[in-house]
């Protein structure tokens, strides 16, 4: 049932993703992305959008890159992570750490920051082989509780600087372009987003992504037909833990501050509901996803507010009341998350032929 359910998950979401299946993409997605590009000409020097909302757009992009990374690993390969908020704070870790201590280029410290990781979850993945399903979730669960604590280990405090983390500088646009530095870092997450996605659409078609998903749906017949599940595993968790760490490094650079509690376990809890409630299995649901994270995280608290406000109640909602409302409804209405929702109301509406 599983299996079946996840076969028609990625059908439903995302038809690009199904094995030997390359289509184009979509002319839609380029006017988007181009119209997304322009924005800090059409929004940001008209005074349309604020460097808030600039802020705000780019945190939804960084998430998005974690929650497709994530959905690598657990959508399109079957293996379940909770502890991916390890490998965000190793990404941001390695980019605050670069730019601190040895001024690097804060653009050179993404691809350094994104092999860091690589190495890190290939290194975890192997061992973590042996392991499937809830243990396999536990010993990431550990992973996500001992890396904060590690960062505060007193004898890497001269790289660290431990609870107090790492003050760095937001950067300024190049070459003098009229813009924000919000804006320039919208552009900037914007540029990797799209060639993140890229490459993900590009690994989901090939070979390896048929492996990937073989082994996610019958491993036994995977081993039967030559795939080394072994290997294929440990590479995707390499390459999902490589897209959570550009997401951590593009988000230090956001934020210009890390510190170990800026990582704590509900970072990876929240990775993993954005990709189920974007879609899982699907690679235009991890856009819904990062934003879902963004808007729960930054608004939930100002809704509750309002509601309890506007229809007086009695009690006084928590933040994670409305998280949890929106959990159930969207579970129920649409059980293979927003993106395959969306396409299976797509398909009902649309016209014969």
């Amino acid at each position: 049932m599983a299996t079946t359910m996840t076969t028609e998950t990625s059908a439903a979401g995302d038809p690009a993703a199904l094995p030997g299946l390359r289509r184009p993409i979509p002319k839609w997605i380029w006017l988007g992305i181009i119209f997304a590009a322009l924005l800090p000409l059409i929004g940001g020097q008209t005074g349309l959008i604020s460097n808030f909302y600039f802020l705000q757009l780019s945190l939804m992009i960084v998430y998005s890159i974690a929650v497709l990374g994530l959905n690598l690993l657990t959508g399109f390969n079957g293996q379940i992570s909770l502890g991916h908020g390890a490998f965000f704070a190793v990404g941001a870790y390695v980019t605050a750490i670069l730019i601190d201590r040895y001024e690097m280029h804060y653009l050179a410290t993404l691809p350094l920051a994104m092999i860091a990781c690589f190495i890190v979850g290939y290194l975890f993945g192997r061992p973590a082989l042996r392991l499937e399903g809830h243990y396999l979730a536990l010993a990431t669960f550990a992973l996500a509780i001992a890396v904060p604590q590690f960062l505060k280990y007193r004898h890497f405090e001269p790289l660290t600087h431990g609870v107090q983390g790492i003050n760095i500088f937001n950067p300024d646009p190049p070459f003098g372009l009229p813009l924000s530095p919000d804006q320039w870092l919208y552009l900037v997450v914007l540029a990797c987003a799209v060639v993140m996605f890229i490459v993900a659409r590009n690994i989901v078609q090939s070979r390896m992504g048929r492996a990937m998903m073989a082994i996610r749906d019958q491993p036994l017949a995977a081993d039967t037909m030559g795939i080394n599940s072994a290997r294929t595993k440990s590479i995707t968790f390499g390459i999902s833990a490589l897209y959570v760490g550009l997401a951590g490094a593009l988000h230090a650079i956001i934020f210009e501050f890390v510190s170990p509690d800026s990582f704590r376990f509900e970072l990876s809890i929240a990775m993993l509901v954005g990709a189920v409630i974007g879609g899982i299995a699907t690679l235009s649901g991890a856009v819904i996803g990062g934003f879902f994270v963004q808007f729960i995280e930054k608004y939930a608290d100002a809704l509750t507010k309002w509601i309890t406000s506007t229809v007086h109640l009695p009690i006084h909602l928590e933040p994670w009341t409305i998280y949890g409302i929106v959990l159930i409804v969207l579970m129920y209405t649409m059980p293979m998350g927003i993106a395959g929702g969306l396409a299976s109301l797509w398909r009902k509406i649309r016209p014969p032929g």
